[in-house]
């Protein structure tokens, strides 16, 4: 492991550097704060925020992991954990269990926020829905004129 001091201007955004085949979010963009390799991938931090606007949301999927959380800075996100709607708003911060079946399905287009988890490298794999589990409408964001 080894000291990090990374400015807004070290890495650009753009896709996920590290997701496998399943995490790959092409209506997000993210950018890496330089945690995984100061920690030689025991650990990354990263920003996401929304690039363009929902349609099909991530699918339902869980994470092979030790630790993860996500801090909402800017805007909000709609969950689905397990058979529940959690609205998850800027200032908010949720722990997602290893293995938890989510579902991110709506957000604002403000949305930021910061992901941490552990190993670093963790995988995704596609799951089949909760018993039970309707997920909502996403909305329409306004267009610009």
């Amino acid at each position: 492991m080894k000291f990090s001091h990374n400015k807004p201007t070290d890495t650009a955004w753009g896709p996920d550097p590290y997701a496998d085949k399943d995490r790959i979010r092409d209506f997000f963009e993210y950018r890496d704060l330089g945690i995984m390799e100061a920690t030689d991938g025991l650990v990354n931090a990263q920003l996401v925020r929304a690039k363009s606007q929902p349609v099909d949301g991530t699918g339902w999927h869980n994470h092979q992991l030790n630790f993860h959380i996500v801090y909402m800075i800017k805007g909000w996100a709609k969950f689905m954990y397990d058979d529940k709607v959690t609205l998850v708003e800027a200032g908010d911060t949720v722990h997602q269990q290893p293995g938890l079946k989510h579902f991110l399905f709506d957000y604002s287009p403000d949305m930021e926020y910061l992901e941490i988890a552990s190993p670093g490298n963790f995988g995704t794999k596609h799951v089949t829905p909760p018993e039970g589990a309707v997920i909502p409408p996403v909305g329409i964001w306004p267009t610009k004129e």
